[in-house]
């Protein structure tokens, strides 16, 4: 693909408000234009669809101690990018940033809540291969990193189970 093509296509993507930069293993990629080329640089990781969202929905989490929290989430972001950004302090949660390595960011959802996901999100085998390994498994268990916010989860309860097991340690 050419520089002035490329240009063009990162053009029209940033006239969306949900694009985010892709983060893998701690590193962000971001693309910067001069004049003549396109070069990539390593970021602090960060998404912008918390800043950029218009409608916040609420969300109440459970933590392991029992304490609930109330929180505002954008919507498509994922349950673990909600965690991040509300800085809600819940021990080794989504140590593999998203990338379905572990299963800490296991989390247990509202029958409500979970069959709705069922359609319009559902679990790939790669989530249940790893939810195998997930500690307190429930039959509304899903991995917070593969769930997104929508506007239909509007106050619904997200708990997080009490332990956690790390798929990284088998």
């Amino acid at each position: 693909m050419s520089n002035t093509s490329l240009f063009h296509t990162m053009k029209l993507l940033n006239k969306f408000k949900d694009i985010r930069p892709i983060c893998r293993r701690g590193k962000v990629m971001t693309a910067t234009f001069s004049k003549t080329k396109l070069s990539n640089a390593p970021c602090v990781p960060f998404h912008t669809s918390t800043c950029l969202a218009e409608d916040k929905i609420s969300l109440n989490f459970v933590d392991r101690k029992g304490e609930t929290t109330v929180v505002k989430a954008a919507p498509y972001d994922t349950i673990l990018d909600v965690v991040i950004d509300n800085d809600l302090d819940i021990e080794s949660f989504g140590v593999c940033e998203g990338t379905l390595g572990c299963s800490t960011c296991h989390v247990v959802l509202e029958d409500k809540t979970f069959n709705f996901l069922e359609e319009s999100c559902p679990p790939t085998a790669e989530e249940f291969d790893m939810l195998d390994l997930a500690c307190g498994l429930t039959e509304t268990s899903r991995l917070g990193c593969q769930v997104e916010i929508t506007k239909d989860m509007e106050g619904c309860t997200i708990k997080v189970p009490k332990e956690a097991i790390d798929a990284r340690d088998f």
